[in-house]
């Protein structure tokens, strides 16, 4: 008859427990980015959708296009943080400068009109996000590069 008992079996000896170890930390590790990376495809999504969100697309035509395709752009950067992020997290330094655009391009974009109080609180704001989480992401890239190389 056979051994049924339940004992839990000793790993510890296993070939693969570096590995699996290793590629855990890394996941563990990964959470803080994959939430970032997932703000930064948000707040690009919200900047696209953004002059119907505020009204401002009949009355800023040229804003509204601006805003369509900076928040394209920033969801694209955001997916791609996400879905390959060892090519994309040299990149992350953009989503700081998309965000000190967002916060002048209600002044730029409309330099001929008098761009209204509430587009202008919408950029500035969405903009100052923007520059936040670029910052926080470039930090994570700088981190996990300096780890990297202490563990080369």
């Amino acid at each position: 008859m056979s051994d049924l008992s339940h004992h839990a079996p000793d790993i510890t000896s296993h070939p693969d427990v570096p590995e699996m170890r290793e590629r855990y930390a890394r996941l563990v590790g990964g959470r803080q980015a994959v939430a970032l990376d997932g703000l930064v495809l948000l707040t690009g999504l919200y900047a696209a959708i953004s002059p119907w969100v505020v009204h401002f697309r009949v009355t800023s035509p040229e804003l509204t296009v601006n805003n369509l395709i900076i928040g394209l752009v920033l969801a694209v950067i955001g997916l791609g943080m996400t879905r390959v992020p060892e090519r994309m997290y040299q990149l992350t330094w953009t989503c700081a400068a998309i965000g000190v655009w967002l916060i002048i391009s209600p002044w730029v974009v409309t330099a001929g009109h008098s761009a209204t109080a509430g587009l202008i609180w919408n950029n500035v704001w969405l903009g100052a996000v923007t520059f936040v989480l670029g910052l926080a992401a470039t930090r994570l890239a700088m981190t996990a590069e300096q780890q990297q190389a202490a563990s080369k």
